[in-house]
This record gives C-alpha cells, structure tokens and sequence, in this order.
C-alpha cells in the first residue's frame, strides 16, 4: 500500500525534524513518497533540505522517495497527509511584525499583538487556496497545519473552506509537558496536562504524574529560582507565587506578554536596540543551519536545529500522522473544534484541547467550564481571534482596526490606527485583499 504525504513550506529549515520523524515511525506508518512544496523564490533552500532528507533517509534504509516540487496542484494529487508550514513574506515580513509595534512602543512579536494579527492577515488567504486545492485534487487527506497563528489559521480553515479534515498543531503543549517532566525528573510519556484554551493562550488545568494528580505540586515548582519553563524562541521572566497560587492555573510561556506586558516590552525594546529584531537573529541562525545542512556527510538532524525556537512542532505532527494513520486512539492537544468540550465558547469555535486521536479525527475530551478567574479574558481573545478572521477575508480597514484595537497587547484606538497604517503599507504585497486599484479600502 501506498502512503503519500506532501510537506507544503518543504523548503523550511523545520523539515529535517520531520523527516526524522517519519524515519523514526516508519515501522508503523510506512510511508512510499514524500513531496517537498515550495515556492521558486524559495528554490535553493528547498534543493538543500532535498538534498539533506535524501541522506537522512538513504541512511535509514526504509525504502521512501523523496522529491521537490513548485508545483502544488501536481503534488497534490493521490496525497494522504498534507503538512503545512508556510510563512507568507518569509522573514523580513516578519522582522516588520516585531519592528512596527516596538518602535510604536508596543509588544513586537510573530504570533502576538500586532505582529500576529499581520501574520494572520497575510496566511489566512494562502492557506485557504491550498485547503481548497486538497479539498478538490485529494479530498481523502488529512491537512495538518502548523502554521502560526495556528489556531486562527485552523479556525478559518474550517469556518471558510470546503476541507473539514484539518488539525492545527503547536509546540507549546508539549513544550509545557516536557518542562514538567524535567521539574518532576520523569520521562515525558508520563506526563499528562489537562489543557484548556486557545493556541498560544492555553491554560494547563491539572498536572497527572503517571496518572496521579500532582497539580498542587507543579504549581509550587514552577515558581522556583532555577525552573526553565519556556522554549528557544522565548525567553522566560519567570511567575511570582503570588500569581500562580492565585490563578491555580499552569500558564503557558506566551501568557507572559499578556500578564508581565510591561516588563516584556522593556526587555524587548532594550533587546530590540542592542541586537535588532527576533527576526534577524534568527536570520543569522537559519544562514548558519543552512550551511550545515550542505554537508555532503550530514546525514541526520542537527543538534542546533533546537535554537531555531520550533523545536517539537515536527514531533507533533508526526504523533498526529501516526494516531490517524493507526487510529491509535491516543491522547493529544490539538487545534479542533470545541464541540462542547469547553462549555462557555461555542461548539465550532477553535480550541487548544486534548482529544482522542482516531482515523476519523480528533475527539475532543470534556473539560467544563473556564475557572471564573481566566473566563473574561479568553473569551475576550476568542472574539479577537475571529475579528482577526473576519478582517483576513474583508479586506476591509475598520474590520482590521477593530481586530487591532480589541487585542489587548494593543488596546489603545490612536496607536492602533498608526500601526495599522504603517502595517498595511510595508506589508501591501502580501495583502492584496486589502488593496482596491491601489488603495486601501476604508
């Protein structure tokens, strides 16, 4: 039997980690042909990680064959998973995410704030063109999106497109899980967080150490000096007790830019002067990978892959291939559809929840009603989520203001609409909903 998946963002630095995955999997999801999907612009990247997932795999010996390809509709065809980890802009768009909003005195940041709301603005077009095209060329596929802002981009998805099968995955969840693992010196497989939210703002509710509830603990540990509870990409400030014994919560590592705003942001401005955006630093990072993935002898995943900040994003998507493929039944957190599981957001809201991971999907698991002392404000960013949507599909100005405005890493109606202008014009050839015979539709 045939077994097809096509990585669409192949040529990302990211993808060595998920072809390790499936090399790792292959025994239980054999699969006969992987497709790496890029664009031109992008061609001699995708020619090294090519060149490199060749190796790995030769390596291996598990008979899969690997290709690249610009054409995606041609890829496309007989596709059983399709991944997706695309950035529209690449990385100077998102240097401008981070720079606008730090120079306006505001939170810069990809997946946060301002920035995020752009990143929003610019993928959810593209990627609803390319669930359209598996929907209609290979309707039996499973799209997994890793994709950031993930959980609004699978909101969209499947709100707006004609393909239903789609998961958004993030690291978070199980960065969180192995930092608990590290606290409590077990392996991570006996970890279980019961998690309940929204990607990026997702909340842990209860802490099980093979099976036993230790919650009371974690929450003690995560205060302590010498606990690292965050990844690469995000560098910790640390939880007061007085915070984490109030909320009875495990907070996620972004809720420091939600709940510690004013101290990120000085970190970030004087991180901002002394060394330049995220973005760049990361620049100088991919440059680097990127020569040690034209090693001739380099047939495995680098170790300095893991500062890139993504690290376990492959992890999850390759889980999730796998408990669909097998219909496993296990646990996972997942993108999806609340269905009930969350009682105060809507049924067909997108939430980050675990669920049972069967072939046919995800089966979201129950956690009840949102804590009193959480409850206000994510509902306040499940309602921004979806102005962010609506504005991604309008093209309208006042729908893009009101998603700025209602942010609360914005929140404020005069630096919103400054924002909001210089975003849409240093982003103008990415946002072309936003533009009508030139102008910006207000």
């Amino acid at each position: 039997m045939s077994l097809k998946v096509v990585i669409i963002g192949g040529g990302s630095s990211y993808t060595p980690e998920i072809i390790e995955g499936f090399i790792e999997r292959y025994e239980r999801v054999p699969i006969s042909e992987i497709v790496l999907v890029d664009i031109e612009a992008g061609a001699k990247k995708l020619a090294i990680v090519e060149a490199l997932s060749k190796r790995m795999i030769e390596k291996s010996g598990y008979p899969i064959h690997v290709r690249s390809s610009f054409n995606r509709q041609h890829a496309l065809e007989n596709a059983d998973f399709v991944t997706t980890q695309i950035r529209v802009g690449g990385l100077e768009a998102r240097e401008k995410d981070e720079r606008i909003p730090l120079e306006h005195g505001l939170v810069g940041q990809e997946t946060n704030g301002a920035g995020g709301i752009f990143k929003a603005f610019r993928t959810i077009p593209v990627l609803l063109e390319i669930a359209d095209d598996i929907h209609r060329i290979c309707p039996q596929a499973w799209m997994i999106n890793f994709t950031n802002p993930a959980g609004i981009v699978t909101e969209a998805l499947l709100h707006h497109s004609l393909h239903k099968k789609v998961i958004g995955v993030c690291n978070i969840p199980f960065n969180m899980k192995t930092g608990i693992a590290e606290m409590f010196s077990c392996p991570v497989e006996q970890v279980e967080i019961e998690f309940m939210g929204m990607n990026h703002f997702v909340f842990g509710k209860r802490v099980f150490i093979r099976g036993e509830d230790r919650t009371n603990e974690a929450l003690a540990k995560l205060t302590a000096d010498n606990v690292h509870y965050s990844p690469a990409n995000i560098v910790s400030l640390g939880w007061s007790k007085e915070f984490v014994r109030a909320l009875q919560l495990l907070p996620n590592p972004y809720h420091m830019y939600y709940f510690q705003t004013e101290d990120v942001l000085k970190r970030d401005l004087a991180a901002f002067k002394e060394h330049g955006t995220r973005a760049q630093i990361v620049k100088q990072v991919e440059e680097s990978l990127f020569v040690t993935y034209e090693n001739p002898a380099l047939a495995e995943k680098p170790k300095e892959l893991e500062q890139r900040g993504g690290a376990y994003y492959s992890e999850a998507a390759c889980n999730l291939v796998e408990s669909l493929y097998t219909n496993k039944q296990d646990i996972q957190t997942v993108n999806t559809r609340n269905n009930g599981s969350i009682r105060d957001l809507p049924d067909d809201a997108v939430v980050e929840i675990n669920a049972v991971i069967t072939k046919e999907g995800p089966r979201p698991l129950a956690v009840g009603n949102i804590p009193l002392q959480v409850k206000g404000i994510i509902s306040q960013m499940k309602a921004f989520e979806q102005l962010v949507i609506k504005a991604a599909l309008s093209g309208d100005y006042d729908d893009a203001y009101n998603a700025l405005v209602m942010n609360p890493l914005v929140a404020d109606e005069k630096k919103a609409t400054a924002i909001l202008d210089k975003l849409l014009e240093a982003h103008k050839d990415h946002l072309p909903q936003f533009y009508r015979k030139g102008v910006v539709s207000q």
